[in-house]
């Protein structure tokens, strides 16, 4: 069986992924927020 390291492993794709789902998950956020507050303008 290999030895496992800890901390061997490349994980820039992983890190890349990561920061790219935040980011969306940050933009959607802000979009929903935007849009409630236009709703509630011109809603009434």
């Amino acid at each position: 069986m290999a030895k496992h390291e800890h901390g061997s492993m490349d994980i820039s794709s992983q890190k890349k992924t990561f920061s790219g789902f935040n980011k969306a998950v940050a933009w959607s956020i802000v979009f929903i927020i935007v849009f409630l507050i236009f709703l509630a303008i011109v809603g009434g």
